[in-house]
């Protein structure tokens, strides 16, 4: 009999056992970052920093966000509206992309906003909080991955109805079938690994940022000076037109929100790939802080210009019924149909790369959420694949559920507007909750906020941030729930928020009849501790050092 090991030995193993494959001395601060939250590194390190900032912009689209999302400020409260909105709506979402930025520096980990949420209040409460972020996040993630994938389908008929002349009919058929396989195709593409996912993404902000110009650039050159709008229309009291059929003035022109609502959102999808990121703790939220100020000055820039270069707004209202796209239509009008398709094609490649990044943001929120035992699937989708080092399993679950509500247009387009217009409040929801928490439970004992390098400190400056985004928040989730149109009829009702609502209180009903049963809250998957740990427990605080450092890689065992 061979003589026993010696305890040094079971301790390294025990060190070996809580690192990533892949793992090396210039990701070990990284790795000891979410060892210390309590995760053992499951992911490589693929994406730099231009990667990360590249799909901290791609996420939120531009140009084809403002694309799909046009028509509602200009034909609810007029062409003012889209100008103001926007930059109100702007300004007010970068003290949420700040207030994020800051937590996400602090946890930075694949479950973004629901892990940290559970760690900002005391340990009592962390299941019933993180239970209800984590069901918002992933409800609000799935269902704007398939808002824009649906988006995306509309858009590529758009370009077919203006190459026939108007000689063509979208039917819902024709929507979600195609809607569906684009769907299944990004379910194909975020298979890949890691690496070739961040080579891939990478060079999603040139197309992005290079689209938006080069319409700005061409808009501008081919509208002749005297059929451009005067000021007073793009921004003043000319451009205020009320089309909501009874609405009050304030309320139409506060309605051109939904468009910068929408395109600035899911800002918290970098941090769901942070476990894949180099430096994350630096990296995510600075390319969260850059992508919400570039999408939000550059957003402005392209609003103005389609406003000013729109022409009739009668002639936009009625050949937009036909195309579906006032956006379009701008174009088309302008630059001639061979030049508007041609750049058309640039922004459903956008809305493309918006849908491939936002399936791998879902899928990670997933395999965060039922490695923590949010699910009811034994940890099923919680599993990283050895061949690709992704979560195969949770990236065809997001995919196949996200079919789910696309097929809701076959029944009935009200339904699946209804479905789709939960998204941004969804996500805004679980937003201000670990914002909220983290200022009221500062000075709680056992409440350990401990800031990344990513802090807007706790003077002023950080307190504004924090209070502004929560009341914006708060105000923009009444303007995503009145109806856009008066009279309110089975046809123009917003069903947005009691929708949202039913979801939290059936998520509540579900954590209280079975789901208290396995979900404590994040619960830590390191093997180097002596029985299970919930995230932010004191036990987690400092980490093994890393076993053989200086000679490359560490094997999980």
């Amino acid at each position: 009999m061979s003589p026993p090991r010696p305890p040094v030995n079971e301790k390294k193993d025990a060190q070996a056992d809580t690192r990533s494959i892949g793992s090396s001395s210039s990701d070990s601060g990284d790795d000891d970052k979410l060892l210390e939250i309590g995760y053992v590194p499951s992911f490589k390190r693929e994406f730099s920093n231009i990667a990360t900032i590249s799909f901290a912009f791609s996420i939120m689209g531009l140009c084809s966000s403002v694309a799909t999302t046009f028509n509602s400020p200009l034909f609810l409260g007029g062409p003012a509206s889209v100008t103001w909105c926007w930059i109100l709506g702007a300004t007010m979402c970068f003290t949420l992309g700040a207030s994020i930025a800051e937590i996400v520096s602090a946890f930075p980990t694949c479950g973004g906003l629901y892990t940290a949420s559970a760690q900002l209040v005391p340990k009592r409460h962390r299941p019933i909080v993180g239970w209800v972020v984590g069901w918002l996040n992933i409800l609000g993630q799935i269902l704007g991955l398939s808002s824009t994938e649906f988006g995306l389908a509309n858009m590529i008929w758009s370009a077919v109805v203006v190459g026939k002349d108007g000689n063509f009919t979208i039917t819902p058929g024709k929507s979600v079938g195609l809607f569906a396989g684009l769907l299944m195709l990004h379910g194909i593409l975020n298979c890949l690994a890691t690496r070739q996912l961040a080579r891939l993404t990478t060079g999603f902000v040139f197309i992005n940022i290079g689209a938006t110009l080069i319409i700005i650039i061409v808009l501008l050159a081919t509208t002749p000076r005297s059929e451009m709008h005067s000021a007073s229309y793009v921004f003043g009291s000319e451009g205020f037109i009320n089309q909501t059929g009874g609405w009050n003035n304030g309320i139409a022109f506060l309605f051109g929100l939904l468009s910068v609502q929408w395109t600035m959102t899911d800002y918290d999808a970098t941090a769901h790939i942070s476990e894949e990121v180099k430096r994350a703790a630096v990296a995510a939220p600075s390319a969260i802080f850059i992508a919400v100020i570039g999408t939000g000055l550059i957003g402005w820039l392209l609003n103005i210009v389609l406003v000013l270069c729109s022409g009739s707004l009668d002639d936009l209202a009625s050949s937009s019924v036909a195309s579906g796209s006032a956006f379009l239509d701008i174009m088309v009008l302008r630059m001639g149909k061979p030049g508007a398709l041609f750049l058309w094609a640039f922004v459903c490649m956008t809305a493309f790369f918006v849908c491939q990044t936002a399936l791998q943001a879902a899928s990670r929120t997933v395999y965060a959420f039922s490695r923590d035992k949010g699910l009811p699937d034994r940890g099923f989708f919680g599993h990283v694949s050895s061949w690709t080092q992704t979560p195969l399993r949770a990236i065809w679950f997001v995919t196949l559920i996200g079919v789910l509500p696309g097929l809701l247009d076959l029944a009935s387009s009200i339904a699946v507007n209804a479905i789709f217009a939960m998204t941004a409040m969804a996500l805004d929801l679980s937003y201000i909750i670990p914002i909220f928490f983290r200022r009221w439970y500062r000075n709680h004992p056992e409440v350990k906020f401990v800031p990344g390098p990513f802090y807007m400190g706790d003077g002023i400056i950080g307190w504004i941030a924090n209070v502004n985004c929560i009341l914006w928040t708060l105000f923009v989730c009444v303007i995503f729930a009145l109806p856009t149109y008066l009279p309110v009829t089975g046809e123009t009702m917003n069903y947005a928020a009691p929708i949202t609502g039913g979801v939290i209180l059936l998520s509540l009903v579900w954590y209280v009849i079975g789901g208290h049963r396995h979900y404590k809250g994040p619960q830590s998957n390191r093997t180097d501790l002596d029985k299970p740990t919930l995230v932010g427990d004191d036990a987690l605080i400092t980490p093994p050092p890393l076993a053989e450092k200086a000679e490359g890689t560490v094997q999980v065992v």
